[in-house]
């Protein structure tokens, strides 16, 4: 126990809890920007951190990102501009609700169920990490493939309207992350002699013009068409979810889990979590036809996933010292500089840091409560802001998140044809977010079925021969089949009527 009780004096100093607030207020503020990601958060801090002993140091990084994670849902509920692409997933119903004056609601479901998704991966991270890690390391590129066209598959059956309109959308987002050097093949693909190109299509400034440009271009072209929001109703941030956590604790568990274990995967990380955790929510769900409307069902389950994805992620990094996401592959450049080599021998080695860390993660997910409290309320004034002078400041956050990522204009450029496409993706009633996870997992996709079938000497019965592997690969062929089977069921219910 002493290992214990060092951990608890190093993390209540009155510094590392000035450091765990300040990073919690930043955090908050940067993922409630549109493209203002929770690694560009991470990566913010790493130059401050030089200065940091590890305690603080990995501690303003914890809490810093599972703010950010959640700050996402902010404008996505309110502009339908999600802050982070995990908050892709469930953006039209947290917007729609919006809009039926149930903005504190939604926004309270994603704070309360986040904690609680946080608390369930840290709980799973402090009892169960070398385990689930052992699991994490037997994934090969067949698994990983299996696994991502899942992600994919699910964009395109739980996106609003036709399945048919989200392969479309999918399909745009998967061209688009053709684009570039970065292929097996190392030949420049669709990069029609631009230079800027070779790097492919940069993912942050695509998706701030796909949402937050698209949604500028709306309110500038159709104002009189501008969709009415509703006054907002006070019913409470905190008392709505009483009601949700009654009606909805299969769902709860469940995201926490799904995310847990998808993040604890390397490479997979919260955005393919949130997909696929609102893809199970409206597969097993009673009400699947109000998904997409202003259902809250999918936000309580995707929005427990963002943060439980969050702690899985830091099974694999602590335990073996292989990052989960790129948040994780911060932290252990992080470590490394401080003198800790994360592995089985931190365990041994500096048993108090490993600790600690477990103590900041049970705080960042408590003290996000209060404030997400503030950060709501505060954030619920862009409602009364009018759209002539809101979209030109947030036509300036967006410059200004695409200039940052790299320092160039093209990611400015990027952004505006992007932020034309998705204009024009909507007017056509095509969605936008299978475009999103398309351009997320293409790059993944595609190397992993390169290296498969290089392992496999062009076997397509390879990625059914491991274990796990054939295991989601029928899982992922029934989710396929699943529409077909459904549908002459119903078939030949309605002929036996007759």
């Amino acid at each position: 126990m002493a290992p214990l009780a060092e951990a608890f004096t190093l993390v209540f100093q009155p510094y590392v809890l000035m450091v765990i607030l300040g990073s919690a207020c930043f955090g908050m503020f940067v993922g409630a920007i549109p493209g203002l990601t929770a690694t560009m958060a991470t990566a913010l801090l790493v130059p401050i951190t030089f200065f940091m002993d590890p305690v603080p140091a990995i501690s303003a990084i914890v809490t810093a990102t599972a703010m950010a994670i959640f700050a996402g849902d902010i404008p996505g509920a309110l502009l339908r501009m999600p802050g982070t692409p995990a908050s892709a997933a469930y953006v039209e119903d947290s917007y729609r609700m919006t809009r039926s004056g149930r903005s504190e609601e939604a926004l309270g479901a994603a704070l309360v169920f986040s904690a609680i998704g946080g608390l369930f991966g840290t709980l799973v991270l402090v009892l169960a990490a070398p385990m689930l890690a052992e699991i994490a390391l037997k994934f090969s590129s067949f698994e990983y493939f299996w696994l991502v066209v899942l992600g994919l598959s699910c964009a395109v059956f739980v996106s609003p309207g036709s399945v048919a309109r989200g392969l479309i959308s999918l399909v745009i987002g998967l061209f688009a992350a053709t684009v570039g050097i970065d292929n097996p093949a190392g030949e420049p693909r669709y990069t029609f002699g631009v230079v800027d190109l070779l790097g492919g299509v940069e993912f942050i400034s695509a998706m701030i013009g796909l949402f937050a440009v698209s949604e500028v271009l709306r309110a500038v072209v159709l104002r009189s068409q501008r969709p009415e929001i509703a006054p907002s109703e006070r019913s409470g941030i905190f008392r709505s979810q009483i009601k949700n956590f009654k009606r909805y604790p299969t769902q709860i568990v469940r995201g926490s889990v799904v995310g847990t274990a998808i993040g604890a995967l390397p490479g997979a990380g919260a955005d393919i979590a949130a997909w696929i955790s609102y893809a199970i929510s409206k597969r097993f769900s009673r009400q699947k036809e109000k998904f997409g409307t202003g259902h809250v069902e999918g936000l309580v389950e995707a929005g427990a996933a963002n943060n439980g994805a969050v702690s899985g992620a830091w099974i694999p990094a602590l335990v073996f010292g292989i990052p989960g996401d790129s948040i994780t592959a911060i932290v252990i450049g992080v470590l490394y500089i401080k003198g800790i080599n994360p592995g089985p021998t931190v365990f041994l080695n500096d048993p108090q840091l490993i600790y600690s860390i477990f103590i900041v993660f049970f705080m960042a997910n408590i003290i996000m409560l209060p404030l997400g409290w503030v950060a709501i309320k505060g954030a619920g004034t862009m409602l009364a802001i009018p759209a002539r002078v809101l979209m030109p400041i947030i036509l300036m956050f967006c410059i200004v998140g695409s200039f940052a990522i790299n320092n160039s204009l093209f990611g400015v450029m990027i952004m505006l044809v992007f932020g034309i496409l998705g204009f024009l993706m909507e007017e056509n009633d095509i969605p936008i977010a299978p475009a999103i996870l398309g351009l997320v997992l293409g790059p993944m996709l595609e190397q992993n079925f390169i290296t498969s079938m290089i392992k496999a000497d062009g076997s397509f019965l390879a990625f059914f021969e491991r274990p796990i592997a054939a295991g989601l690969g029928i899982f992922t062929m029934l989710v396929w089949c699943l529409p077909i089977l459904l549908m002459l069921v119903a078939r030949r219910r309605n002929d036996r009527d007759l």
